[in-house]
């Protein structure tokens, strides 16, 4: 599935690793590509910025109705999806006692499973819906999905219990979702990159990013958005790629803190 001429629809659009997917896809010439974003401000802003073929939504990804609406927005704008990438995601870190002997509070781990799991999920689960309505390709491919998961699904660190949970939860259904949407010609893939250079790390302490840079393997950097973004666009090219979770992250393996 090329990003040239098809329909890409990007969650978590407007800023970071879905910025730099819209962005490669307008430049690898998408036929439409949509950004949404709960942040309606800055997706109108680069939808504005990148052209005509693309369309910015507003949409919280855990207020089903409206991740619903979304989905049929495209449809109706661009007759159809191709691929999904899905960005949209938050941080959070606290321990499970801290440092009075206080539990931690439950609602923010509920939160973070809310957007990143069950809010990765629901637009999954709709977007199939979308793909499944698409005329076959080549091997009867109708569509592509590629979520974002993390290093930390795997090695999270201190504090890190509810986002490795729910990170750890889009690499464990990664599979059963190709399995499920198999019938339907459509893949699925997740990535999951490690240290990454986007907006989070604006207010970092001054050599922080440096710093970081140098716990990688190799290259020693933070990784950069549009490596992700050209990742994602040689999952959806590579037809025989399905439900792999993939590693992008220079050979780090996360240390405890």
């Amino acid at each position: 599935m090329r990003f040239a001429d098809s329909v890409v629809m990007v969650t978590g659009g407007a800023s970071g690793l879905g910025e730099a997917v819209a962005r490669r896809a307008v430049a690898a010439g998408a036929s439409g590509v949509a950004i949404l974003d709960a942040n309606a401000e800055r997706a109108a802003a680069l939808a504005a910025e990148l052209g005509d073929t693309v369309l910015a939504i507003p949409t919280d990804v855990t207020q089903s109705d409206r991740v619903a609406l979304a989905v049929d927005e495209v449809v109706g704008r661009f007759g159809r999806i191709d691929t999904l990438v899905g960005c949209a995601g938050i941080p959070y870190a606290t321990r499970t006692v801290d440092r009075e002997g206080a539990p931690a509070p439950i609602d923010g781990w509920r939160r973070i499973i809310e957007v990143n799991l069950i809010g990765m999920f629901d637009v999954v689960s709709k977007a199939s819906a979308a793909m499944s309505r698409n005329e076959p390709g080549e091997d009867g491919e109708r569509g592509v999905i590629i979520m974002t998961a993390s290093v930390a699904a795997f090695e999270g660190q201190v504090g890190q219990t509810a986002y490795s949970a729910s990170k750890g939860g889009i690499a464990g259904m990664t599979l059963p979702l190709a399995r499920d949407l198999a019938a339907l010609g459509i893949r699925v893939l997740t990535i999951a990159p490690g240290l990454v250079d986007t907006p989070i790390y604006d207010l970092a302490p001054p050599g922080l990013k440096e710093q970081l840079g140098q716990t990688t393997v190799f290259p020693k950097r933070l990784g950069r958005a549009d490596e992700f973004a050209q990742l994602a666009e040689a999952l959806a090219e590579n037809a025989y790629m399905n439900g792999e979770v993939v590693r992008m992250d220079a050979a780090i393996r996360m240390a405890p803190k």
